[in-house]
């Protein structure tokens, strides 16, 4: 571990380690006209889509873990864009079905190709993508996301 981060919290570096990545990957797709949110949405739009799924805004924010409101913001935005199409559902009249344009999967297709190259070089001291302690580290992320954040805390009284 470096020296900077001894004596840290696991949730420190976890926050560092999350800002560190969407700074990254701001920067690795702003060539494109996009936000590291706009790739999160599109690239999770693209993935759901390739598996045959046309996800409501609600089922697109609960798969990205993104606010619902922020998603209906950013679906907007993509659409003005030309990227999605947003459909009302017919089978339930208060949700919206999202799906990719021609030129919103060009664009998306690119950026999933310029985000791959930077996670192997982010996670090269890992061994990179295929990396034995990458995918130690998956699996061990993949725990703490599967915590639920519900329940009581015990939270000392002032």
């Amino acid at each position: 571990m470096s020296t900077a981060y001894e004596g840290s919290t696991p949730g420190f570096l976890v926050w560092r380690l999350s800002m560190k990545w969407r700074v990254a990957v701001d920067r690795a797709v702003a060539p494109l006209g996009l936000t590291h949110a706009q790739y999160s949405l599109l690239a999770s739009l693209y993935g759901l889509e390739y598996s045959g799924v046309q996800p409501s805004q609600r089922q697109l924010a609960d798969h990205t873990g993104l606010e619902a409101l922020y998603v209906s913001k950013l679906a907007r935005a993509s659409e003005a864009a030309g990227l999605i199409e947003r459909a009302k559902d017919p089978a339930d009249s208060r949700a919206v079905r999202l799906s990719l344009t021609a030129r919103g999967r060009e664009v998306t297709g690119s950026a999933i190709k310029v985000v791959q190259q930077l996670h192997g070089r982010m996670l090269a001291p890992l061994g990179g993508l295929g990396g034995a302690r990458t995918k130690a580290l998956a699996g061990e992320l993949a725990a703490l996301l599967d915590v639920p954040l519900d329940g009581p805390l015990d939270v000392p009284e002032e």
